[in-house]
């Protein structure tokens, strides 16, 4: 205890010093907007780049074991590439028709690469951050997906940095879907728990399906082309109203272990909105005339 005392009477000056430090800071970046608006953003790029260097850091020590995992996948999708390109031009007789519809297709989307630098999964309002922003071709509303399937939407941006809405967010995502091959849609819901399991609502009664069909991307919105993989059937409910079905679904993202994805860009969106927007403005017209 003495020395403690004696500890504090030799260098109490430098004590009263950063405490001193401390409450001007406090009181600089409390009630001055500009201040605390300069430190907020030099907070969020320096935490940023922590959380960039800790997902490298992880990636590393699991790079073995996620080419594994990348290698098996690009097998089974080369396969039924081959499989496809095969049962076409048996019909076609035109053995290059699948390599330019493929192209056109692709023509359409700009696939910007980015990796996860901050996964939340521990609660029902999770948020994702990646390491790709503004600067990049990154937008607000920009759909986001992994190899294995749906992530989620561009909910912020900044220059070299993007927060994600990802599927596991029970209040704000709401993906639209349909079950592969049949037509039906219904919109991906998330309650909160595990992570590999979500719900498509409001399909049709008179939906057609069989459990262990995949559900994909409708591509009825902007935001995702259709055929983006989702998950799997394992169970169906009638809804509380007994007018439409629910169906639990396997995600076929492993949220749990996402490191790279891809923000997907429509190059035709801007010509959408504008087309939206003038039809829009055409109606109000017509109205205030009226």
């Amino acid at each position: 205890m003495r020395n403690l005392l004696d500890f504090l009477k030799d260098y109490y000056h430098w004590l009263l010093f950063v405490l001193l430090e401390v409450v001007s800071g406090f009181l600089l970046f409390q009630y001055n907007n500009y201040q605390a608006s300069v430190w907020f953003s030099s907070a969020n790029a320096v935490t940023g780049k922590v959380l960039e260097w800790t997902s490298e850091a992880t990636k590393f020590f699991n790079q073995s074991q996620e080419n594994e995992r990348l290698t098996r996948r690009n097998l089974l999708l080369e396969q039924h590439v081959d499989m496809l390109r095969r049962r076409y031009m048996a019909l076609t007789y035109d053995s290059t028709a699948m390599e330019r519809h493929e192209m056109a297709f692709l023509s359409q989307y700009n696939l910007i690469p980015a990796k996860v630098v901050d996964n939340a999964l521990d609660s029902k309002e999770n948020l994702m951050t990646i390491d790709k922003g503004r600067a990049d071709g990154v937008a607000v509303d920009m759909g986001v997906a992994c190899g294995n399937g749906v992530v989620g939407v561009v909910y912020l941006v900044s220059d070299h940095y993007s927060v994600v809405i990802p599927v596991l967010n029970a209040s704000s995502s709401r993906i639209s879907c349909a079950i592969r091959n049949r037509g039906s849609f219904g919109y991906l819901h998330w309650y909160g728990g595990d992570p590999s399991v979500a719900y498509v609502e409001d399909v049709p009664r008179h939906a057609k399906f069989k459990l262990g069909e995949w559900v994909v991307t409708s591509g009825f919105s902007s935001i995702f082309p259709s055929g983006v993989s989702v998950g799997k059937i394992e169970q169906a409910y009638n809804s509380r109203d007994g007018l439409s079905y629910k169906l639990k679904i396997r995600l076929s993202t492993d949220f749990t272990n996402l490191r790279d994805v891809v923000v997907i860009s429509d190059k035709s969106i801007a010509e959408r909105a504008a087309l939206l927007q003038a039809a829009r403005d055409s109606i109000n017209k017509i109205t205030g005339e009226r």
